[in-house]
């Protein structure tokens, strides 16, 4: 039976998160598991006036192209990437039968996949940045990721739509309500040149003087609910340990513990030592992937549970992230890199933000009286 929040989804994408146009060249794409969500976007991209391209992934075809391929082979740029990039929307969906598929694939090979899509995520990267690209990424609601998130399918779908403020009468005035919260924000932490985050195992001072921070409500991640910077590339000083696992190709690394001076980490280690070297696979990628490109707070209080998704996990009211590696040009970032990686940092019970002296975040929330 079809589930009339499909729908409902698809036209908030289409009219409200990119505000596809007639002449739009908009591409759609997702994994086989998300048919259903590829085709429902299509239809209502049309119905808007856009010349649309549909993408299917197939992870089963990529797990065989590492094990049976050359080099040569393997190292070639994603086409459906760069025909994305060079859109002017691209809706995409993440949603996957098995998060395992390419969990044993050797890490030189992933890496050498990543670096041949540097270019594409060159020209993905500037176009966002300019505006030239709007693009929104969502979940749609498939029985591997229910599985991996410790839900029902029909838990999970439950999880993903109320997220999103699908299961409302009106999800497009609720995303615009977050927005002028957010600006509040947006505003004074614009006017900030150094931010001091403490929490447990946490002390790591950053200088976001000249960067812009940016308000996500439900424009390119959907469901949304963050505030972020790229900070100062050499200003990042002191240690950080994530309390949520870090997610990447299947893996996960619990307890990521992270040191910097003057911006680069200089020592990474995360609980399951098994993973050590692995861990460091992703974090020597290239000369940029030792860097931050993003630091950010979760603000969607919605969202209560950590579900190994980051699309929602990095929006969990009361948390902070930052992300190893590119960084966003429209934030003022000069990092590049062919990874961006989020890791999270719960802060509801230990946690402080110190900016330029003034306590303004504490245990989750911000100390909304610094506004009046």
């Amino acid at each position: 039976m079809k589930d009339y929040r499909l729908e409902k989804l698809a036209k908030v994408l289409v009219n409200y998160s990119t505000k596809v146009k007639p002449g739009d060249n908009v591409c759609v794409s997702g994994e086989e598991s998300a048919l259903p969500f590829i085709k429902e976007v299509t239809k209502q991209a049309v119905l808007a006036g856009g010349n649309v391209k549909w993408f299917v992934d197939m992870p089963d075809m990529d797990e065989f192209l590492f094990k049976n391929g050359t080099m040569e082979q393997i190292a070639q740029p994603n086409y459906r990437f760069g025909e994305c990039a060079k859109a002017d929307v691209w809706i995409s969906a993440w949603g996957t039968d098995n998060i395992s598929t390419l969990s044993s694939v050797d890490g030189e090979l992933l890496k050498s996949r990543r670096l041949a899509n540097a270019d594409n995520r060159k020209i993905y990267n500037d176009r966002s940045a300019t505006g030239e690209l709007r693009w929104c990424g969502t979940q749609f609601p498939t029985n591997g990721d229910a599985q991996y998130a410790g839900m029902s399918l029909g838990e999970y779908e439950d999880f993903v739509y109320s997220a999103g403020f699908i299961d409302k009468d009106d999800p497009v005035s609720e995303w615009k309500a977050m927005a002028a919260y957010q600006e509040k924000w947006v505003k004074y932490l614009n006017k900030v040149s150094e931010l001091k985050i403490e929490s447990k195992d946490t002390c790591i001072t950053l200088s976001v003087k000249g960067r812009k921070w940016i308000n996500c409500c439900g424009n390119e991640n959907f469901p949304d609910g963050e505030i972020f910077t790229s900070p100062v590339e050499d200003s990042i000083n002191g240690y950080i340990t994530f309390s949520y696992p870090a997610l990447m190709n299947g893996n996960e690394f619990h307890n990521v513990r992270l040191e910097f001076e003057n911006g680069k980490i200089t020592s990474a280690s995360c609980k399951n030592e098994e993973f050590a070297e692995k861990l460091l696979t992703y974090i020597d990628t290239d000369e940029g992937s030792r860097y931050i490109g993003e630091v950010a707070f979760g603000t969607n209080y919605g969202i209560k549970k950590f579900s190994h998704n980051i699309l929602f996990d990095e929006k969990i009211g009361g948390t902070m992230h930052m992300a190893l590696g590119a960084g966003f040009p429209e934030a003022g970032s000069k990092n590049d890199s062919a990874i961006h990686w989020d890791m999270i940092n719960d802060m509801t019970e230990c946690g402080k933000v110190t900016a330029d002296g003034i306590t303004i975040y504490e245990k989750g929330h911000f100390k909304d009286e610094l506004l009046k």
